[in-house]
């Protein structure tokens, strides 16, 4: 197995319009053991970090002077020489809705003003964890001959998600943009594992498991559902629904991990 590359190794950039907010999360990191550091003060200057420096993680406040941090993980999630860079948000912004876009788009993090040294490390772990193949074990299935379903209407998501699955040696994956379209993937090919968004377009997540639930050629598939509101009170009861597991729309890899050795083993 490859070892996991240290803190000091990441290249990490701040974006960060705020001189006393840049001072506080810099010293934060540095503590957390980043070295190589870069600054930004909006998505220009970013853009022109990202082509001089190259950084493993941007972490970027919500509000820039020419834009958002939507914005910004748009510009970068939609580029393949930019698309593997991961995004954590550091903001006091509660809104779910203007959330929402970097949920789908597969930050590592979100922390608040302020976060704790606690999650920090944890949001850098798991970027670090993202840097290397680490094959999952599983006792039933190859890794590299499963055949897994991805639904989701979210690009951004799919991308994530894609490749979160790909450092764990999972390489054979489907994707649909509904349940109308996966009911139509599945009636047609043979899957080992169903990973699903809540929320989507013409067939939901929790529509689209009752439908395999009850259909006797695909109710004993897995179903791990993904979603950006996973804590919310009407999901507590979603594995009533035939769903194996769920998991929230921000997560790190090791609780995905975790969650299929679950439910395949």
């Amino acid at each position: 197995m490859e070892l996991m590359p240290s803190s000091e190794e990441l290249s990490l950039l701040l974006v960060e319009p705020s001189s006393t907010q840049q001072k506080i999360i810099r010293i934060a990191l540095e503590e957390a053991g980043i070295r190589h550091l870069y600054f930004a003060d909006s998505i220009k200057s970013a853009l022109y970090s990202i082509k001089e420096n190259a950084p493993d993680l941007i972490v970027s406040a919500m509000y820039l002077p020419d834009g958002t941090a939507e914005k910004l993980i748009t510009l970068i999630k939609q580029h393949p020489e930019t698309e593997h860079i991961q995004f954590m948000l550091v903001s006091s912004e509660r809104n779910r809705a203007q959330l929402e876009t970097l949920r789908q788009a597969g930050v590592i993090a979100m922390l608040p003003k302020p976060f704790s040294m606690r999650d920090l490390r944890r949001a850098i772990n798991a970027t670090l964890d993202l840097t290397i193949e680490q094959e999952i074990e599983l006792e039933l299935l190859d890794p590299h001959e499963m055949q897994v379903l991805l639904v989701d209407d979210s690009k951004l998501a799919q991308k994530h998600i894609t490749r979160v699955l790909e450092t764990m040696g999972i390489i054979n994956i489907d994707v649909a943009a509904n349940g109308e379209d996966a009911i139509m993937l599945l009636n047609d090919g043979e899957y080992d594992l169903i990973i699903t968004d809540y929320n989507m377009p013409e067939m939901d997540g929790k529509e689209l498991a009752n439908t395999i639930r009850h259909a006797e050629h695909l109710a004993h598939i897995p179903i791990l559902m993904v979603a950006s509101n996973a804590d919310q009170p009407q999901l507590a009861n979603i594995t009533q629904e035939g769903v194996d597991a769920i998991c929230d729309k921000v997560f790190e890899p090791e609780t995905l991990r975790r969650l299929l050795h679950n439910i395949l083993d």
